[in-house]
């Protein structure tokens, strides 16, 4: 396997061939790009979606019923929501193009948090959850995007660990594929019941949710790379 330094990783940065004059001015500026603007606008969307319940409020305000077996049940829940949303925002700092190319430093420690005190505790906390969960399905989908979203977090942090840059940029693509899975579930939750003319039971909603997420997250994350893997490649020698 070919050692390449590509430095868009989020544990480390490596040195980055210069561009050519003029080429960072032909380049629009990042709030104008329509990916960036759409993650932004879920991240705020999350945000919003879970944080004033569990923040401000008790049991009594949490979003899916506690299982009165499981006394640590709530504040697990609270933990995995924290956990989670700390994922979101560090997601949108490490593909914000911009951070990346004027402050590689805050790449790099935004990095770091997503994987220590975002992806990798709030996947733990969701694998703990699941088995008290009451929905009448989608726990299959759920526990596949918690597991997929631990593996390709471990996998990438190996790779950086030992310098395979360009691997671990495409593990982590990944993962932060699998983090926004939860967070597209929850639009499609939200947007299908107004579909005009358009029939559906709640649990078959929920399904759709649990998987359509991660796994169309997953098929554009592979777009992605496999459209800019060699321009990537070619940044650093």
């Amino acid at each position: 396997m070919t050692q390449n330094t590509e430095p868009s990783g989020a544990l480390a940065a490596g040195p980055v061939r210069a561009r050519p004059a003029g080429a960072a001015a032909a380049r629009p500026s990042w709030w104008q790009s329509p990916w960036v603007a759409a993650l932004a606008v879920l991240v705020v969307f999350n945000l919003l979606y879970a944080f004033p319940r569990y923040l401000t409020g008790g049991p009594g305000q949490a979003r899916i019923p506690l299982d009165p077996s499981f006394p640590a049940h709530y504040a697990v829940l609270v933990g995995h929501v924290v956990f989670g949303n700390i994922s979101l925002v560090t997601v949108f700092l490490q593909v914000l193009p911009w951070i990346r190319r004027h402050h590689p430093r805050v790449h790099r420690i935004s990095g770091r948090v997503y994987i220590f005190a975002g992806a990798l505790p709030g996947g733990l906390l969701a694998l703990v959850l699941l088995p008290y969960s009451t929905a009448p399905s989608g726990r299959i989908g759920l526990a596949m995007m918690g597991v997929l979203w631990l593996l390709t977090t471990v996998l990438g942090l190996r790779a950086a660990l030992q310098r395979r840059f360009v691997d671990h940029r495409r593990w982590m693509v990944y993962s932060f594929a699998m983090a926004l899975g939860t967070s597209w579930g929850r639009v499609v939750v939200e947007l299908m019941p107004h579909v005009p003319g358009l029939r559906i039971d709640l649990p078959t909603l929920l399904d759709i949710a649990n998987w359509a997420g991660w796994v169309l997250n997953l098929l554009v994350a592979h777009w992605w790379l496999e459209r800019t893997g060699p321009r990537a490649a070619q940044l650093v020698r």
